[in-house]
């Protein structure tokens, strides 16, 4: 079994960080309840930039981060994320390093 990390880098329209906030906590809630193979799924604002932010996830196995994209809330929740980003999310993926 494999550990896959994420980092997601995100830039955000000035006047658009409530919305996006909400969005994720909303999303995050849903993983959080329904995907017990996600080990880490959490929101951080940048103190440099209040529109930048990243999101830090973590799943135990790449079939336990295959369900999650494929889930039906977090396809959902991509129109309104599409809503309120200036510009395509950086998605990094890592492997747990022993």
């Amino acid at each position: 079994m494999s550990v896959t990390g994420i980092v997601a880098t995100f830039k955000i329209q000035a006047g658009k960080e409530a919305e996006f906030e909400a969005t994720f906590r909303d999303l995050a809630a849903k993983v959080k309840a329904n995907e017990k193979g996600c080990l880490l799924y959490d929101l951080f604002k940048s103190k440099k930039d209040p529109q930048t932010y990243i999101v830090m996830e973590q799943y135990a196995s790449d079939a336990d981060l295959a369900a999650h994209g494929n889930s039906e809330y977090f396809k959902a929740a991509f129109p309104k994320f599409g809503a309120v980003v200036a510009a395509a999310p950086v998605i990094d993926f890592f492997s747990k390093a022993d």
